[in-house]
C-alpha cells in the first residue's frame, strides 16, 4: 500500500510540497540550481525554530538531572531492592519536577518532519500531481537519490553525500561531547552505575543518524545534518543562558 496516496498522508505531503517549492522559488535567484536544496534547510530552520520551547525544556531537565546527580547515586547506595528504587527515583524526580525523559522530546517532535521529508522526496506522484522536487539536485546529486542506491555513479554523485556524512558526523560527536561535559562527571558515574555498559551505548547511539543518512533521499540526509548544526548551536546557547 502506498501511504502517499493516504488521504490524511497525501494532504500533509501535499501541503509540504506546496511550502518546499515555494521557499525553492524565493531563493532561486541567488541559489540556482541548489535553490530546493536550500529550501529543505530553511524548511529544517523553521522547524527547529518552532521546536525552540522544547530545547528550552531538554536543556532544563539536563540541567535538574545534573543536580539530582548526588541524591540518584545515594539513593542506589541505600536502596537495593529494585522496585523500591525505581519508586523513590520517581518520587524523587516527580518532587523535584525533573523529567527524565525530556532528552527524547526533541528527537520524537522531529520525527514525523522527517518523515514526511523524506516521503516528500521519495513519490513521483504527491496528491495525484507530479512531484516537481525529484528533478532538483544538490551539487550534481539528486535530492530523491540515496547513498546506497548512488554507489558506483562516480563522485560526482557520491561526493555530496560523503560531505554531508562527515559533516553529520563532526557535529554529532561534538554534540556527544558537549552533553557530557555538561552533564558533569557526577551524572555520568550515576547512569553508569545504574545501566552497566552505558557508557559505549552512549558513545555509538548518537551516530545512529549518520547510518540513517546514508539510507535516505538526499533531502532528507540535508534535514537531518542542518538539525544536527542547530541543535549543537542551540544546547550552548540554551545551557549558558539558563545555567
Amino acid at each position: 500500500m502506498d501511504l502517499s496516496a493516504f488521504p490524511p498522508f497525501a494532504v500533509v505531503l501535499d501541503g509540504l510540497h506546496t511550502v518546499v517549492v515555494a521557499l525553492g522559488d524565493a531563493v532561486e535567484p541567488f541559489a540556482g540550481a541548489s535553490s530546493s536544496a536550500l529550501a529543505v534547510v530553511l524548511l529544517t530552520l523553521l522547524v527547529r525554530a518552532l521546536l525552540v520551547p522544547v530545547g528550552v525544556s531538554q536543556v532544563r531537565a539536563e540541567i535538574g538531572r545534573r543536580r539530582l546527580a548526588p541524591a540518584l547515586a545515594d539513593l542506589r547506595r541505600r536502596i537495593r531492592d529494585p522496585q523500591a528504587l525505581q519508586r523513590a527515583t520517581a518520587a524523587l524526580y516527580t518532587s523535584e519536577k525533573v523529567s527524565p525523559l525530556a532528552g527524547c522530546l526533541p528527537t520524537l517532535a522531529q520525527a514525523p518532519v522527517l518523515t514526511a521529508v523524506w516521503s516528500l522526496f521519495s513519490h513521483p506522484l504527491i496528491a495525484g500531481h507530479a512531484n516537481a522536487l525529484l528533478g532538483h539536485g544538490l551539487a550534481g546529486a539528486a535530492l530523491g537519490a540515496t547513498l546506497v542506491g548512488s554507489v558506483g555513479g562516480g563522485f560526482a554523485v557520491v561526493g555530496p553525500f560523503a560531505v554531508l556524512l562527515v559533516v553529520l558526523a563532526v557535529v554529532v560527536e561534538l554534540r556527544r561531547r558537549a552533553d557530557l561535559r555538561a552533564a558533569g562527571p557526577a551524572a555520568s558515574t550515576t547512569a553508569q552505575e545504574a545501566v552497566p555498559g552505558l557508557a559505549t551505548i552512549a558513545r555509538v547511539v548518537p551516530f545512529v543518524s549518520v547510518v540513517v543518512a546514508a539510507f535516505v533521499p538526499l533531502a532528507a540526509a540535508l534535514y537531518l545534518v542542518t538539525s544536527a548544526a542547530w541543535t549543537l548551536g542551540e544546547r550552548a546557547l540554551l545551557r549558558r543562558l539558563l545555567a
